[in-house]
């Protein structure tokens, strides 16, 4: 049986089965190395997704898993969490989240992977692997047209004047913030970019304001210019994620004025990624 898992920092989705039409999806809390220790990743395995297998662990034999945080040398301590976890597990490959947002939008095409959820990422892809790549830099120095930004930018421009007063006002209400307490919840709370990320559903809600339809333009040619145009227009462009997903129209609008074409939208890319490695493994 094949075990593959997209995860995030929030959740974690598994896919598993021995072909498409037995496969049986889960979701676990998130699991990322760069931010937990091995015994929390044991506990999630152990007591939230192996409850879930029906036949038990000893029935998984390839194990795919895609993560933020699965640099070269977190990636060891996953596999060998796996392993330990799964010992009838034949194969394990432990990869990055942009890697398997890459496999799950394009398949075995050549093309331009992007993720914008909380963060953005971007990559070139060959049909196989991440051949070049432009680093995301995080919410404070990069991540242009991710929820983080999106929500960064927004309540900058509201709080100085560059959008409507209203605008703002509507958001203190909807979110029972006063300006203080925001500016709180952006420089002395945690996770300071999930708070602003967690903004862009006010954000959508006005999307059909000429001024906001503006501002979503300006933010997502932030993106193409300062990431994705460096790989060259040459090939489709396939997003990955949640602001993706939501805001399609406006991307389109500024993939367009930059000269790309747009390949495809994926909200969650676990069913893309158990596709991609069933049609490649041979049970």
């Amino acid at each position: 049986m094949i075990l593959v898992a997209d995860s995030g920092a929030t959740k974690t989705d598994w896919g598993f089965g021995d072909c498409l039409t037995d496969l049986r999806l889960v979701r676990t809390e998130g699991i990322n190395p760069f931010h937990q220790d091995e015994g929390t990743i044991r506990r999630i395995l152990k007591e939230q997704l192996s409850p879930q297998i029906p036949h038990g662990n000893e029935e998984v034999t390839h194990i795919h898993f895609y993560g933020a945080g699965c640099t070269p040398e977190k990636s060891v301590s996953i596999r060998r969490i796996l392993q330990e976890s799964f010992p009838s597990a034949i194969e394990i490959h432990a990869e990055s989240d942009l890697l398997g947002a890459a496999r799950a939008s394009c398949g075995h095409e050549v093309g331009i992977a992007c993720i914008l959820g909380t963060g953005s990422n971007s990559c070139l892809y060959d049909g196989k692997d991440i051949i070049d790549h432009i680093p995301p830099l995080g919410y404070i120095l990069g991540d242009e047209g991710s929820g983080a930004y999106l929500g960064k930018r927004f309540v900058s421009d509201c709080l100085k004047r560059q959008l409507p007063e209203s605008l703002l006002n509507g958001l203190l209400d909807e979110y029972r913030l006063t300006p203080s307490l925001l500016l709180d919840h952006v420089y002395r709370m945690p996770q300071a970019n999930r708070f602003l990320a967690g903004l862009t559903p006010y954000i959508s809600k006005h999307k059909k304001n000429p001024l906001v339809h503006r501002f979503l333009i300006d933010c997502f040619d932030d993106f193409f210019r300062r990431n994705v145009y460096l790989y060259g227009n040459k090939w489709p462009v396939s997003f990955v994620g949640s602001i993706g997903w939501h805001f399609q129209e406006e991307i389109r609008e500024s993939a367009s004025a930059a000269g790309f074409t747009i390949r495809s939208f994926i909200k969650s890319p676990i069913n893309g990624l158990v596709r991609y490695h069933l049609e490649n493994t041979h049970i």
